[in-house]
Order: structure tokens, then C-alpha cells, then sequence
């Protein structure tokens, strides 16, 4: 192995050494207390500490860093306290995230450290957010991510690099090609011979380095990122290594030939530089000794710390509590004197408005959403007024654009995605049940996003575009999920979403944007979160709902005047109004649900179980669901009718009423 100094200063090549040893030195420690029972797992990285610490000794301690399960070294090389991460490992409360998650899968903003999650390919989407942010405001920083080559062949790979190239975000793409993904070789997984040759085809440079050459790989490293700071873009880096073990430790690495084994052997980052060092006169042996000394004291000591701490103890109420983060916003007040009538969607569209006016750092992200307006034209002239960098139309990605509002929170920015249609956010699915819903219960890290979901039947939009998939969020412990039905609800809901430091889905019924109408203040106004609003009051039944069911719910009453009815629109699904609801069965004694949503799952389902469970005892009849058919949602008008219960509603009202 071939170590060209360069300008580098002996206490230079003795800090990046060190920085190598100290890793390598927990790791050899954890690999003893695994076989001792005393760690319950290990996923090492030995082989491979040159690529962690060359990245993070060139990055500023200002820059932030994506490391994954095998990047110790950028942990150690960024002073993170050892008994933290020791009792992170063990699952302490004093760990990371109070024993929520294992190994590395934390953050930690002192130190600009974003961990991965186990599904791998949101956190290269997550440093486009955090390098966006930067490029906004102008900071002259750059965002390393890691990746194995593994993970490469995932869509968020490909999605984040395209967006990266479109967008010229400062980002180093690392991708470590220890040549095998837990047991598959690269031979099985791409058909090109270099990774880094992936590079030409998104328009950006890619660098192949020696990964276990801790020169090569500090000095080519800090030259791009002093490159990227002047002139921002991204570039892929590939860097050749190997890990001396397996996937975690009970795999073992039989899978790999032995004399490949032995040839890497040969290559070990920490023999071959220290050997280098000492030959050059750096390093002798009495401070090879001095440095293990003090590291090995550290690391006992640390571990003491971790190892006398009590386990974590169980606490309902702190768990439930950490779900999110604490919202401290105030509501404002609507002025109901000063209103005007307006369409729901240009109410949305004013909330949106207000918001971008009151948020200098609020960043929209979409399709279409710039110069066209988006295809509901709730954006338009949004670029004039606030610019394409906090109005941006994004390529057709809706995950890695989910995780990008993921970074834009994580560098203290807020984000509102549009999905085009409510369908789609299947293709961002991953990030925002996995990444944005447990975010802050993992690491107290929030995520102020909020998506906008076009939704809902009845315009004839087939199959792909008229889903109203609530329940496959309302399911998720995290997100809050809003609904609205009228446009004063739809604006002040959508501002409160915004204001809101946690994630938020919310949805906006397209067949109510243009059909209903109704009086919206003028000025930027809030609605608290998780409160129903009582549209109607009677004694004969309770009518819960939401969306464009609370209107059919209205049509329905107004054809059946002598009917005695709650009628309560939820307008939040998450957090649920539970007391509005009992409060209203325990004085009518009977209840119907109405979702648009297909039945089986849905939310009514919920609600029904509750009720029961709650206030059986006030119950005069059975609680009634009525939904939609089981069914895809169909194109032609009559087979669309058929599907939806508008029309069911009226006769399972009638027939609760008459039990």
C-alpha cells in the first residue's frame, strides 16, 4: 500500500492514526463481551475504519454526516462520549434513544450525526433535505452520506442521486463496496464493474478511492469538500474495501473464499499505516503503547458507567409522552367578522399562502407545483412570490422527496410535500411510516413535515386516483392525520398542520375542492388539532364522520327533517376526539359511522370497537359502519355510485334508527 504524506504535518498523520486505533480497539473489546453474553449484538466494521475517519476528519464539525452500522469510527472521530454510546448498545436509558433502538440507529444534532434505520435508503434522501437546507441559506457546507453497495440497488439510491444532480446539492454520496451484501457478492447484485460508473448517467462526478488507504482517502475527501463548498454539487464516491467480519457476527463470513480472506488480510488500514509511520520516523513503539494505555482506560471506564447503570424501566406514560414532539404553538384566533366567501380549495390554497408568508423557511416540494401551479392549481403564482428555492417542482420520487422533508426538518427547516394524488404516497410509503413517525420517539428528533393528500371518489378517476387511504396512516403510532370537509376547517387546519413540529398527513378531498363553498376569515388563523366539531345536535342518534361524507351526512338529514341527530365531523382522525363521541352516544344511545374508505380496517372500524368497549352500557342498538365497498375504486359513474355508501348511508340510518 502506497501512502503519499503530501502537506500533512506528523501531528496530522498522528491524529488520523489514532483516530483508526480507537474504533478498532472498542470493537476488538465488544467482540469479547458478544462471546461473553454481555452485548446482545455487533455489526463490525473492522477492516474499513480508514473510510469513516477519513470522511469525518475532512468534513467541518458544523457539516453533517449519514453514517450506517459499520461507521464506528465517525462516532469516536466526532468525540461522541463513549459510556453514551456504550450504554446506547445495551439499551440504557442514558443511551441515545432511553433503549428504543439498538447499534447506531440514533442521531445527535450536538454532533451533526444522523444514523441510519434499518431500511437503508431514506437516509441517502434525508441528506438531500440537510444539504438543501444549507444551499438555501447559502452556507457553504457539504453533507456526507454513507451507503454499502448493497443498498445501491434500492430505488431511493437512484431517486437521491437524481434529485442531488437536478437540484447541485453539496452532498459525497460514500458508497463503502466491501464486496458483499450480508452474504451476496457484488457479482449478484450489479452487472457494471465499477459502482462509481453509475455516476455518469445522473450528470455528476464519481471518484473510485482506496478505501482502506486512510491518505487516499482523507486527503482526496477534504480536497472535494473544500471543491463542493465553493462551487456546490454532489459527487459519488466508491470506496474500495472489505470487512475482515460478518454481516453481524452470527454469520459468520464462510461464505467468503479464503484466499480472498487473506489477500484483504493483507490490506488491514490500521497494520499497514502504523507500519508506515514507524518506518517514516512518526510513530514508535512507546507511543503506539501510550495510545492503547489511554484508550483502553476509556473504554473500561466507559463501559463501567454503562454496565452499573439499572436497565431501563418501563414508563406508559413517558413512552406515549415521546411520541411526539410538544407542540407549543398558540392558536389564532379566526376573525369571523372578516371573511369572504371562498371555494375549499382556494381556502387551502390562502392557508398555504399564509403560511409561506409566515414561514421564511417553510420549503414546498412537488410535482408540477412551480410555474404550472400543481394540477389542482393550488400554487399558483406561488414562484412569483416566494422563489423557486422554497417552491420546487421535483422529479417523479415521491420517496426520496419525503425524505428530503425529512433533512429539511432535521437542519431546523419545515416542509410541505404534495402528493399529486393521495394514491401515490404508496411510492413514499417507507419514509413516513419508518422515518417520520418514529423519529422522535427514537431519538427525540422531530420531523415538521406535512403532506398534502388530494383524495377521494366520485369525479371518476378510476382505480389509481380516487383512494381515500387514511387508515394506512391512521394505523401509524407518530403521524397525525388530518381531514377536513369545509374551507374554513380546510384552511385554519392545514396552517395549525404546518405550525405543528411533527408530521402531519393531510388530506384534501378533490371532489369537495370546487363543489363546496363557505364563509373563510381573511386573515392567517389556526384550529387546534384533535377537536371535532359538533355540526348539528339531537337525541335520536349520533352521526360521526368526516371529509366528503359529512356532507352526504347533511344531504341525507336535510331529505329527513324529523330526524333528531349529532351530527360530529372528526376533521382529525390523529389525534382522535374520543370525548366528543362519547359524550354524544351516552345521550343519543345510538351510532352510525360513515367513511368514505373502503370498510374492513378502516377507521370506523376503530371507532366502533371503542365505543363498545367504552360505553356499551349506554347503547340502545348495534354501532353501524357504513363504508365503502370492499372493492378498488371503479371508473364508470354507475359502478363508482354502486361503490361508495352515499346512497347506503340513508338506509342503514334508517334502519338503526328503527331497532
Amino acid at each position: 500500500m502506497r501512502y503519499h504524506i503530501g502537506d500533512l504535518n506528523p501531528e496530522e498523520l498522528l491524529r488520523l492514526y489514532g483516530r483508526m486505533l480507537k474504533p478498532r480497539m472498542i470493537e476488538e473489546k465488544m467482540l469479547i463481551l458478544l462471546r461473553q453474553g454481555k452485548v446482545p449484538k455487533w455489526f463490525s466494521g473492522m477492516g474499513q475504519e480508514a473510510i469513516s475517519v477519513g470522511v469525518a476528519s475532512a468534513l467541518k464539525d458544523s457539516e453533517y454526516i449519514l453514517p450506517m452500522h459499520r461507521n464506528l469510527g465517525v462516532f469516536t472521530t466526532r468525540n461522541v462520549p463513549l459510556k453514551r454510546l456504550f450504554a446506547q448498545w445495551q439499551g440504557k436509558a442514558s443511551g441515545f434513544t432511553k433503549g428504543r433502538d439498538r447499534s447506531f440507529h440514533f442521531g445527535s444534532q450536538e454532533h451533526k450525526i444522523v444514523g441510519m434505520i434499518s431500511h437503508l435508503g431514506p437516509q441517502l434522501g434525508v441528506a438531500n433535505g440537510i444539504a438543501l437546507a444549507d444551499l438555501i441559506r447559502k452556507k457553504k457546507r457539504v453533507t456526507a452520506v454513507f451507503t454499502g453497495e448493497g443498498a445501491t440497488s434500492e430505488g431511493d439510491f437512484h431517486e437521491a442521486l437524481n434529485v442531488a444532480s437536478v437540484w447541485n446539492l453539496p452532498i459525497l454520496f460514500c458508497i463503502e463496496n466491501n464486496g458483499y451484501g450480508l452474504s451476496t457478492p457484488t457479482r449478484e447484485q450489479y452487472n457494471c464493474e465499477h459502482l462509481a460508473d453509475r455516476a455518469k448517467g445522473y450528470g455528476i462526478e464519481g471518484r473510485i478511492i482506496e478505501g482502506n488507504n486512510i491518505l487516499e482517502v482523507y486527503t482526496k475527501v477534504n480536497e472535494l469538500c473544500k471543491a463542493l463548498r465553493k462551487r456546490p454539487r454532489p459527487v459519488l464516491l466508491e470506496f474500495k474495501t472489505f470487512r475482515m467480519r460478518g454481516h453481524e457476527e452470527a454469520s459468520g463470513i464462510k461464505y467468503v473464499p479464503e484466499k480472498i480472506i487473506k489477500e484483504w488480510a493483507k490490506k488491514d488500514p490500521i497494520a499497514n499505516f502504523e507500519a508506515f509511520l514507524l518506518k517514516e520516523g512518526v510513530l514508535n513503539d512507546k507511543k503506539i503503547e501510550k495510545l492503547k494505555t489511554d484508550y483502553m482506560e476509556e473504554i473500561n471506564m466507559s463501559l463501567k458507567v454503562a454496565f452499573d447503570e439499572d436497565p431501563v424501566v418501563f414508563n406508559g406514560k413517558m413512552e406515549l409522552d415521546d411520541l411526539y414532539q410538544k407542540n407549543e404553538d398558540v392558536s389564532i384566533e379566526p376573525n369571523a367578522l372578516d371573511a369572504q366567501e371562498i371555494r375549499f380549495v382556494d381556502a387551502v390554497s390562502q392557508g398555504l399562502r399564509q403560511s409561506m408568508e409566515e414561514h421564511n423557511e417553510l420549503v414546498l416540494m412537488g410535482q408540477d407545483i412551480a410555474e404550472y401551479g400543481g394540477v389542482f392549481k393550488i400554487t399558483d403564482g406561488f414562484v412569483k412570490e416566494f422563489g423557486r428555492n422554497r417552491v420546487r417542482n421535483t422529479p417523479i420520487c415521491e420517496s426520496v422527496i419525503v425524505s428530503t422533508a425529512m433533512g429539511l426538518s432535521i437542519n431546523s427547516m419545515k416542509a410541505v410535500v404534495e402528493m399529486q394524488f393521495a394514491d401515490f404516497v404508496s411510492s413514499g410509503f417507507n419514509p413516513i411510516v419508518n422515518y417520520l413517525a418514529k423519529i422522535h420517539y427514537r431519538w427525540g428528533q422531530n420531523a415538521d413535515v406535512v403532506i398534502r393528500m388530494p383524495c377521494g371518489g366520485g369525479v371518476g378517476a378510476g382505480p389509481f386516483h380516487s383512494q381515500t387511504n387514511e387508515a394506512w396512516f391512521t394505523k401509524t403510532p407518530g403521524l397525525k392525520v388530518v381531514y377536513p370537509a369545509f374551507p374554513a376547517d380546510a384552511k385554519g387546519l392545514l396552517t395549525a398542520s404546518i405550525n405543528d413540529p411533527n408530521p402531519v398527513l393531510f388530506f384534501e378531498h378533490k371532489g369537495l375542492y370546487r363543489s363546496i363553498s363557505g364563509d373563510v376569515p381573511k386573515e392567517y388563523y389556526t384550529l387546534p388539532l384533535g377537536k371535532a366539531s359538533l355540526l348539528k345536535e339531537g337525541n335520536d342518534v349520533s352521526i360521526v364522520t368526516f371529509g366528503a361524507g359529512v356532507h352526504w351526512a347533511l344531504e341525507t338529514l336535510e331529505r329527513h327533517s324529523n330526524i333528531s341527530a349529532d351530527l360530529i365531523d372528526l376533521r382529525t382522525l390523529a389525534p382522535l376526539d374520543t370525548e366528543a363521541i362519547y359524550q354524544s352516544v351516552q345521550k343519543t344511545g345510538k351510532l352510525i359511522i360513515l367513511q368514505e374508505d373502503t370498510l374492513f380496517g378502516g377507521v370506523a372500524s376503530d371507532i366502533s370497537a371503542m365505543v363498545t368497549e367504552h360505553c356499551f352500557e349506554y347503547l340502545d342498538g348495534p354501532v353501524r359502519r357504513v363504508a365503502s365497498l370492499d372493492t378498488p375504486v371503479p371508473f364508470a359513474k354507475n359502478l363508482e355510485e354502486g361503490f361508495l355508501p352515499k346512497k347506503r348511508f340513508e338506509d342503514d340510518l334508517l334502519e338503526l334508527l328503527a331497532y
